[in-house]
């Protein structure tokens, strides 16, 4: 394998078995342990700080930092016992977190939680916490310049310097009932607070800054009902954060493990709002880009959707439904990896994040964990213990798919890059693929494709063809001859090809836009019928109306999908239009309509008096500020009504 350009640092990672750590080199240099390697380090757990310059390595006896390209020790903190660490942005802090032993008699309960300077070795920060939880860790949150940090208590979040925590509590924030909180990262100029249900009222998520969070005012604020957790996302230059909202119990009754919800919250409290997705189910993964400008949203029931938004919410591409749970930028933003794990296949998928092409897709089966190099250009995943205990192992793939190295391990427990500072490598775009890479690609490519029915050259099932046909899957008569794509379209409702928003015609909702109602969508395609049959007589041309050829007879196969396509829609989503010829509906079910409209008019004025005396539309529930949205396009459409009557 050719080596790597002097310019740029190896790339590093380690592997931890039952015998202890060691540090390799990694791709695309040859694969093998690093110099600095002289014999393995007993321990338990092991992290890398940010910028991959030194190691924490925690064993039963306490915690030992090494310096990773000498392998020179840097400190060694003898606390037996330590539960998890974690190394400040700026490689400053270490911060530790062990069981407390019990008080005897009159003595103080013992600190657990400590911030060490490792420079130097000694405590800066003590207390005792009694309670920890994995998703919660660290407990002491630091801003990238570690100017600001803050760890949550009861009904209170403290803050601290960052540079000089002999200062004490520098500023509070006090919020009755917060349940978890996130910091900003870079910059950290914000921080979001959520506060659970209780009493019959909604959750709610709220922004402050952090240099004013003692008056005590939200710049931004979301709530919304049935959650009991929630997961913070923040982007890149603090300007909005996701809110991943899940609920232990799904009262739909339509999936064993709760519901979820994605929310968005702008910091400058310019915009929030629901994230608007185009497929139930839970959400599996949210990553924002490297950027902050994008992110990539993995949902809905399996096979499950994935959706990439920019940083207002506005969905840009669909990539389409596959067995997917998880999503994946390369450091520079120029590579996306979707993959499915845990009880799915284990099928990748590698996009070129620019150009919205996807470049292959290979399998890793029974894979843990997995993470892109700190180049961008290599993918390693791993099986670990306890997870799995058999077939335990790791293996790289480049961007393309190939597979660049494996290793087979009897037990294995954790695997890791090392991460580097953004700016050592630069990014690069795909590079050109030899014919034989491209060749092995269509021969490697994924079942999900072949379970999506994508029709494109690189996902045929050539393995399948050579090895003899399968069964064929169940088609109902009227689609007999008919392609597998648009059998697809019949059983998914929609064409379900890697596209632009709208390039198919599925138009995904904006933040803030209402669809029509049936009635108004309804009075639309007749007046365009109308018109449209006015046309024709008007130019002597007796051609039949839309949607009377059956697709099967169509010029091509491209051609057939498409009208399907439309045909489908139309069966799924809206109701029958009458044919321009037959008489007009009578003016009964004109009248039940406008009592119908006047019904939900009366219910909005109702729930629209019920805000104003809980303090606002952000007091009701989603659904029932939806329904306040859908004020205007109700008058408009009884207003129509009406005129037909005259």
């Amino acid at each position: 394998m050719a080596q790597t350009g002097s310019s740029f640092p190896e790339q590093l990672f380690f592997l931890r078995d039952r015998d202890g750590l060691s540090l390799h080199v990694g791709p695309p240099n040859d694969v093998a342990p690093h110099k600095s390697s002289s014999g393995k380090i007993p321990c338990l757990s092991a992290q890398f700080s940010r910028d991959g310059s030194m190691l924490a390595a925690v064993s039963a006896s306490g915690v030992l930092l090494v310096e990773t390209n000498s392998g020179r020790e840097i400190q060694k903190l003898d606390v037996p016992g330590v539960l998890a660490v974690s190394i400040s942005p700026k490689g400053t802090y270490l911060q530790t977190y062990h069981r407390a032993s019990a008080a005897k008699g009159g003595e103080p309960q013992e600190k657990n939680l400590n911030l060490w300077d490792i420079s130097t070795g000694a405590p800066v920060f003590q207390l005792f916490q009694k309670v920890f939880q994995k998703s919660s860790w660290p407990s002491v949150q630091f801003s990238e310049d570690e100017a600001v940090a803050c760890r949550l208590v009861t009904n209170e979040v403290h803050f601290y310097d960052g540079k000089a925590f002999s200062r004490g509590i520098v500023d509070k924030l006090r919020l009755q009932g917060i349940a978890s909180t996130r910091l900003s990262f870079s910059p950290g100029s914000h921080i979001a607070a959520y506060v659970p249900e209780a009493k019959g009222a909604p959750a709610s998520v709220r922004v402050f800054q952090t240099s004013a969070v003692g008056q005590g005012q939200p710049v931004a604020r979301r709530s919304f009902f049935r959650s009991s957790t929630v997961q913070f996302h923040w982007n890149k230059g603090s300007s909005g954060v996701l809110i991943v909202a899940q609920s232990d119990v799904d009262k739909t009754n339509k999936s064993y493990y709760g519901e979820s919800s994605l929310h968005f919250l702008a910091s400058d409290g310019s915009y929030d709002g629901a994230v608007p997705l185009s497929k139930e189910g839970p959400i599996h993964d949210v990553q924002w880009a490297p950027s902050g400008n994008a992110f990539v949203v993995v949902h809905g029931f399996m096979p499950a959707k994935a959706i990439l938004f920019d940083s207002k919410c506005k969905p840009l591409f669909d990539f389409g439904s596959a067995s997917r749970n998880f999503a994946r930028w390369s450091p520079k933003g120029r590579f996306l990896l979707l993959a499915g794990f845990g009880n799915l296949p284990g099928d990748l998928e590698f996009w070129d994040a620019k150009a919205l092409d996807r470049l292959c897709s290979t399998r890793a089966e029974c894979t843990v964990s997995c993470e892109w190099s700190p180049n961008g250009r290599y993918v390693m995943t791993a099986t670990t213990a306890p997870r799995l205990n058999v077939d335990n192992g790791i293996k790289m793939f480049k961007y393309d798919g190939t597979l660049v190295y494996e290793k087979k391990f009897e037990l294995l427990y954790q695997a890791e890059w090392r991460p580097v500072p953004d700016e050592v490598y630069p990014d690069l775009p795909a590079s050109p693929r030899s014919s034989k890479k491209m060749d092995a690609a269509a021969a490697a490519s994924s079942v999900a494709d072949q379970y999506a029915g994508r029709g494109t050259s690189a996902s045929k099932p050539v393995a399948a063809q050579a090895a003899g046909q399968k069964p064929a899957a169940y088609r109902p008569p009227h689609l007999a001859g008919r392609s597998s794509a648009a059998f697809n379209v019949l059983m998914s409702g929609s064409d379900d090809k890697p596209h632009r928003i709208g390039a198919l015609g599925q138009a995904v909702t904006p933040p803030g836009a209402h669809e029509m109602s049936k009635s108004a969508l309804k009075n639309k395609k007749r007046r365009e019928k109308e018109k449209q049959k006015a046309s024709e007589r008007a130019s002597g041309v007796g051609t039949a109306a839309a949607g009377d050829m059956p697709p099967a007879k169509a010029a091509s196969d491209s051609t057939a999908v498409n009208a399907m396509a439309d045909e489908f829609s139309a069966m799924s989503t809206s109701p029958a239009v009458p044919d321009a010829s037959a008489p007009d509906s009578s003016g009964e079910d004109v009248q039940k309509r406008i009592r119908a409209i006047q019904k939900k008019l009366r219910q909005i004025e109702e729930l629209k008096n019920k805000a104003a005396e809980a303090g606002g539309l952000a007091s009701l529930a989603e659904a029932q500020r939806v329904k306040v949205a859908s004020e205007g396009s109700l008058i408009k459409e009884i207003e129509n009504l009406q005129a037909q009557l005259r």
